[in-house]
C-alpha cells in the first residue's frame, strides 16, 4: 500500500471543512432572510407611521411600511434607472431633503417616474408612500403619487427579494463532495501510476 501524502490531504480535508461549513453557514442565512422577508411583509398591513429621520440600525428599519414625512426643502436631485407601477423601465427621481433646521437630518423622496431623464422642479411638501431599501441611505420613501407631473414609481415588493442562501449553502456541499472524489481519484491514479 502506497502512502498518502500528509500535506496534500491536510490541504485538502482545510478546504472541504472550510466549504462544509460556508454551507451551513449559509443555511444560517437563509432561516435569517425567512424571518426578515416575514417581518417585511407583516410591515406592509400595519398602520401608517411618521417617517423616522434619526439613524437607525439596519435591523430595525421600518421597511415596506406605510409612511409620510414632509420635505422642508429639497437639497439634491438624483436620477437613477428605476420603474413605474405598470412595470416599464425607465428613470426615478429622487429627491434629498432638509427635515428640520438649517442642516438637520434629512430623507430621501423618490417623487415618481418618468421615460426619459427631465429637470425636477419640486419645492417639497407632505407626502405619503411606502419605505423602502436604499443602499445610500438605507430607507427612502417612495411616494404612492407621481409629484411634479411624474408618474408614481414603482412600489418596493417583497417578492422581489431573493431568498437564495438554500441554493448557495448546495453548491457549497456540492464543491467540497466534488474536492474529495477528485481527491480519491488523484490518489488511486497515482498509486497505479508507480511501478
Amino acid at each position: 500500500m502506497k502512502r498518502v501524502p500528509i500535506i496534500a490531504t491536510i490541504v485538502v480535508l482545510a478546504a472541504v471543512a472550510t466549504m462544509v461549513g460556508l454551507g451551513i453557514w449559509q443555511i444560517g442565512r437563509a432561516r435569517e432572510k425567512e424571518v426578515l422577508l416575514a417581518r417585511y411583509q407583516a410591515a406592509t398591513g400595519l398602520p401608517a407611521i411618521d417617517f423616522p429621520v434619526r439613524a437607525m440600525a439596519r435591523d430595525n428599519m421600518p421597511l415596506f411600511r406605510q409612511s409620510r414625512a414632509t420635505c422642508l426643502e429639497p437639497v439634491d436631485v438624483k436620477t437613477v434607472a428605476g420603474r413605474n407601477r405598470e412595470g416599464r423601465s425607465g428613470y426615478v427621481h429622487w429627491v434629498d431633503c432638509r427635515t428640520t433646521g438649517a442642516e438637520g437630518p434629512g430623507l430621501r423622496i423618490d417623487i415618481g417616474w418618468s421615460d426619459r431623464p427631465q429637470q425636477i422642479d419640486w419645492r417639497g411638501g407632505t407626502v405619503r408612500g411606502v419605505i423602502a431599501p436604499d443602499t445610500e441611505r438605507g430607507m427612502r420613501l417612495i411616494s404612492a403619487e407621481g409629484l411634479s407631473g411624474l408618474e408614481p414609481s414603482a412600489p418596493p415588493n417583497v417578492a422581489d427579494i431573493p431568498n437564495n442562501h438554500r441554493s448557495y449553502a448546495f453548491q457549497w456541499f456540492a464543491f467540497a463532495l466534488s474536492a474529495l472524489v477528485i481527491y480519491a481519484l488523484a490518489l488511486k491514479g497515482r498509486g497505479k501510476a508507480r511501478p
